[in-house]
């Protein structure tokens, strides 16, 4: 079956001998996979080929790579069809994943910890800057999504809050015991001392200008200078700790959908990434502890 389509390549539409090797190994390596599963090439799904598709991209295989094997089992299908050896092809609108140029960076739980501990809490400030930090490693929000925030938008009750994201899509993300207990506290000692008297709508409010709300920027800085004082690496931004956020969740078996909720993903395969994080950290948990790796 497959040497009929590599016969196809070289004489019909004669490729080149590099890139008719290249697919007579893609060719292969999908027909060891079903293989590995008790099938044949001709009775795989598309819901079968999308799983060895992923497998790929877990294997780290490079995004160029996998679109060309994705190539592979689209054409290969194709002639099947044209061939009148299958009614139908199960890879018609196959697509390869959304290609990362690298994965996202993370922090550890304890280097979280870390930076939660910088701001001097006595201070209305520094109240302020604690219930930031915890309520976005809480919630994954983008750091334009937390600046704009609004008091009304809270639901420290129930545990949740509306969050207004791209295109101004609207969703309900929950929050944690202890972040909510900080927002609570910089809400009753701290957001009052900032404001001076004057009134604003925002959430957090800019210790310099009372009723202004905090900018992306003025946020970005805050982070910053908290993440030097914690001995964290100079890339530490808002969306390092949304990657976090994402990363510790799936960790502790968090569902993915649930996690692509949270994060206003409007499409699966952006939350994916984070799957292959931590496929590669559990590789690299294995490499260095199992005594035959």
């Amino acid at each position: 079956m497959s040497d009929a389509y590599l016969t196809h390549l070289t004489a019909e539409r004669r490729l080149a001998s590099n890139s008719v090797e290249s697919y007579e190994r893609d060719l292969r390596q999908l027909a060891g996979r079903a293989a590995g599963r008790g099938m044949g090439l001709d009775v795989l799904t598309r819901q079968d080929l999308e799983g060895f598709v992923q497998e790929l991209m877990s294997e780290g295989r490079s995004p160029r790579s996998v679109a060309r094997a994705v190539a592979c089992y689209r054409g290969f299908y194709r002639f099947l069809v044209m061939d009148g050896r299958l009614a139908a092809s199960p890879a018609d609108d196959l697509r390869p994943p959304r290609a990362w140029k690298r994965l996202p960076r993370y922090l550890s739980v304890e280097e979280v910890d870390r930076l939660l501990s910088q701001p001097d809490v006595t201070t209305p400030q520094g109240l302020r800057d604690r219930a930031l930090i915890e309520l976005l490693y809480a919630t994954g929000m983008r750091v334009s999504e937390m600046v704009g925030l609004r008091q009304a938008d809270l639901n420290l009750e129930a545990s949740y809050l509306t969050c207004s994201g791209k295109g101004d899509k609207q969703r309900i993300v929950p929050i944690g015991d202890e972040a909510a207990r900080w927002v609570r506290g910089y809400l009753r000692e701290g957001r009052a001392a900032l404001l001076k008297k004057r009134t604003s709508t925002r959430l957090f409010v800019n210790a310099r200008g009372g009723g202004r709300g905090l900018s992306r920027v003025g946020f970005w800085k805050i982070l910053k200078g908290y993440a030097r004082k914690a001995g964290l690496p100079a890339s530490v931004s808002p969306h390092l700790l949304r990657h976090s956020f994402a990363t510790h969740l799936l960790e502790r078996g968090a569902d993915l959908r649930a996690i692509q909720m949270m994060l206003g993903h409007a499409d699966l395969s952006t939350t994916q990434i984070y799957t292959h994080v931590l496929e590669q950290r559990l590789r690299t948990v294995y490499d260095r502890f199992h005594p035959r790796a």
